[in-house]
């Protein structure tokens, strides 16, 4: 008989070999084809439980093949909670449970729903990103253009620029995404005082028609409205014809809606086409499109009033913006000698209005109403003055009336200035703390509505109508809701991610992939499971089993402070791979990384990250890939852990059935590795016994990890030549034992534990006599047998080592 040693040293050097021998076998080889052919058609715990077949299998795969009868047990297994550290397969102290339970997903923790949480924290980031970049953009581009502008040559250097294209389109409200080239460069080349200009030829006749029409729909209106009111007035009087006249009303109402919907039409009509005047006044080309010799795009005053615009046409007060209202206002201040010259600001007094409702906190205010408050009686013993009858706006109003030198007729007195020195910079000073405030109100409203209301999102209809989750998903990404049709966005969100031809790859614009990527729809419109480089279950397994190799052999004082900085590294790891969406974003976290391979058992100095990258971007379905065969396995593991295709991206994964497809291989791998150590042990319970130390060795974290396991235990024993009454003694003076004889720190050296279990093997060859071996008492006794060769051979060159 071949001895253990040798039989287990034959079978471990190439076991991959070995496990291919038996996926070979008849019978092994049709039970596999069975699991893997049925697991899709499992939908439920029941339904895995009433086939027998299945469920055999799986349980011998995951090493609990004694319990197969225990099936209202295995279910509660099952149903557990892996994320609940109080949920019934964590608190089991044997960790086959929990491995058994992490195969499998008929809790369906990830279910199908429109954002994870860590999506909706990664948008909500993202949208205030989006804002602060929005709003230092502002100078940026408005720097840019004030230098660029000056070295255009004709139209065509302006519209072949990008970025100074969109700011005069910004800065004009004209809709880039609408604009026809040639029309434009004929606009921009037109003379407004010219009459045979092309704005004036082509599109003075529309302006004076829509000018027409919108007069006669208001005529319209009146008329309508008139009608109306006589009718109205009509049903009051005696034998009033009742019927007939409210249905005369009713005609009226409906010819007022369509002449309100046609002067509507025409008055947005008008606006675009005086934008158009507007546009071709504030540029120099000739009809040609080209610049005389010495002459700018645009004067200094025209070049002013586009940044002006520009900054006003944002939809929130830039610092930029601030800037450049302080700096109207400080000049308007240093100027004006009226309330009147004040409010002359060229927008009817708004833009001072507003300018001083920021400063003074008092929001959105009317011109006439600071007209009133810087013309008020200064007597505070009036009670009849303005600032005094302003109930509980009177403090602000007063203090704003103070902040400026005014007379009730709203002029000054000849040595005095609007301001002095001081209120200006008080006044200005309060401006540019304040001018952000109620945009920042309302992006924390926009934040709150937007957490409210995107988990009542069941399909991307209902997102496309919900304007609180729509608008905010689009402005977190630098979309513009009011530019992008409604087409496009759907489009976009039922795209393949994973397919590079996919309708929002041939956009080319990383806007609408952040978007996409965002939430979880399928092909349909319909929700989906979340795309994430790690699922929820495998990412508190990997901080599990970070803590608990940075503490495994920590006692006291130590262990709680290493426990302390493992808690903290965990949580990193959580933190940083819910923004991976590449393995280029995983590597480029050293930290995160080493995370991950310390969980796994591996030495970070000694993977290297293009070793890493090879593994991650492995076909996990493909035996031969680059992790799959490796020869440390815990790279298989790795490879497995994370949704990433051959090309480094995140995919979503199809399972099949409660299981992916990386789950149903693990499963039959593991069924090859149960039914090898089962089949080995039949004919030798040594090789059995060490190849199932060699498994569990990973998961020995104390001495009592082995004496509560017999197997574990024999080993032991059997290992170091300890009599079997040792089990007999009290658990912690085995313990000591333990301790006393193995360093469990060389458990999680591969060749150390080798060497153990090679000594392991010779030693159970002794003890047992196998081999022809007799026991050492007959060897003593000068008997005719002899101990193996190999035998005496791993004993004398094991025993130094472990000695």
């Amino acid at each position: 008989m071949v001895s253990t040693y040798l039989s287990y040293t034959l079978l471990t050097r190439d076991l991959d070999k070995s496990l291919v021998r038996i996926a070979q076998q008849a019978s092994v080889k049709r039970e596999a084809e069975y699991y893997q052919s049925n697991i899709g058609k499992v939908k439920s715990v029941d339904g895995f439980m009433k086939d027998d077949r299945l469920y055999r299998y799986a349980m011998k795969a995951y090493g609990l093949e004694d319990m197969t009868y225990a099936k209202a047990f295995m279910r509660r297994v099952l149903e557990s909670d892996l994320l609940d550290s109080s949920s019934f397969a964590n608190k089991l102290t044997d960790a086959r449970y929990r491995q058994f339970a992490a195969a499998f997903s008929f809790r369906n923790d990830e279910s199908a729903v429109v954002q994870s949480s860590s999506q909706t924290d990664g948008l909500v980031e993202l949208y205030t990103t989006t804002v602060n970049k929005q709003a230092t953009s502002v100078g940026d581009d408005t720097r840019y253009y004030n230098v660029a502008i000056d070295r255009v040559g004709n139209v065509n250097d302006l519209l072949n620029d990008n970025r100074l294209r969109n700011y005069v389109f910004t800065a004009f409200g004209i809709q880039d995404s609408h604009y026809a080239r040639q029309d434009m460069a004929a606009v921009l080349s037109s003379d407004p005082a010219d009459p045979a200009s092309y704005v004036n030829t082509v599109w003075g006749p529309r302006r004076d028609d829509a000018t027409t029409r919108r007069n006669s729909a208001r005529d319209a209106v009146d008329d309508a409205t008139a009608r109306i009111d006589d009718y109205t007035h009509q049903l009051a009087l005696p034998d009033a014809d009742i019927p007939d006249l409210n249905a005369k009303i009713a005609e009226q109402r409906r010819l007022q809606a369509v002449a309100w919907a046609d002067m509507n039409t025409q008055d947005a009509a008008l606006v675009t086409i005086n934008r158009y005047f507007d546009l071709a006044a504030a540029f120099q080309f000739s009809a040609d499109g080209t610049l005389p010799d010495g002459v700018k795009a645009q004067t200094e005053q025209s070049r002013d009033a586009t940044n002006r615009l520009y900054v006003a046409n944002q939809p929130r007060t830039s610092p930029t913006g601030a800037l450049m209202e302080r700096s109207i206002f400080e000049d308007k201040v240093a100027s004006a000698r009226t309330v009147d010259e004040l409010l002359d600001d060229g927008a009817g007094g708004r833009r001072m209005a507003s300018f001083l409702g920021t400063a003074f906190g008092l929001g959105a205010m009317l011109p006439e109403t600071i007209r009133s408050i810087l013309t008020s009686d200064r007597d505070p013993a009036n009670p009849n003055s303005f600032v005094n009858q302003a109930g509980r706006w009177k403090e602000p109003f007063t203090r704003l009336m103070n902040a400026f030198n005014f007379k009730q007729d709203g002029t000054l007195d000849a040595a005095d200035a609007a301001q002095s020195q001081a209120q200006t910079t008080s006044a200005t000073s309060a401006y540019m703390s304040a001018y952000n405030d109620a945009d920042e109100a309302a992006d924390r409203l926009a934040i709150k509505n937007f957490r409210e209301s995107v988990y009542t999102i069941t399909s991307l209809d209902k997102f496309l109508t919900t304007p609180k989750v729509y608008n905010f998903a689009l402005q977190s990404v630098g979309l513009d809701p009011a530019r992008v049709s409604l087409d496009t966005i759907k489009k976009v969100m039922k795209s393949d991610l994973n397919d590079p031809n996919s309708y929002v790859h041939q956009l080319k614009d990383d806007r609408y992939l952040q978007l996409a990527r965002s939430f979880n729809f399928d092909g349909k419109g319909n929700l989906t499971t979340p795309l994430v480089a790690q699922d929820r279950s495998e990412i508190a397994d990997i901080s599990k089993d970070y803590i608990i190799a940075k503490t495994k052999f920590a006692k006291g004082v130590e262990l709680t402070a290493l426990r302390k900085k493992a808690d903290a590294d965990a949580e990193y790891y959580r933190t940083a791979i819910a923004g991976v969406d590449s393995v280029a974003d995983l590597l480029a976290d050293r930290k995160a990384v080493d995370i991950l391979l310390v969980a796994k058992g591996l030495d970070p100095k000694k993977v290297s990250t293009d070793y890493l990258r090879k593994v991650l971007t492995s076909d996990r379905n493909d035996p031969k890939s680059f992790a799959n065969a490796a020869s440390d396995k815990r790279f298989a593991e790795i490879a497995s852990a994370f949704n990433f295709d051959t090309s480094g991206n995140v995919v979503r994964v199809v399972t099949v059935g409660p299981q992916k497809p990386v789950q149903v291989r693990e499963t039959v791998d593991g069924y090859y590795q149960q039914t090898m150590e089962t089949q080995e042990g039949n004919s030798n319970p040594g090789v059995r016994l060490a190849l199932y130390f060699r498994r569990k060795a990973a998961d020995i974290r104390t001495a009592y990890d082995i004496l509560a396991d017999p197997a574990l235990s024999q080993v032991f024993r059997t290992t170091y030549n300890l009599p079997d009454a040792t089990a007999n003694m009290e658990i912690d003076q085995q313990a000591r034992v333990v301790e006393k004889y193995l360093d469990l720190k060389d458990l999680s050296d591969p060749q150390r534990l080798e060497k153990l279990l090679q000594r392991f093997t010779a030693m159970y060859d002794l003890t047992n006599n196998k081999a022809g071996s007799p026991s050492l008492v007959t060897l003593m006794q000068g008997s005719g047998g002899s101990i193996n060769q190999n035998t005496l051979m791993a004993i004398a060159k094991l025993g130094r080592a472990h000695g």
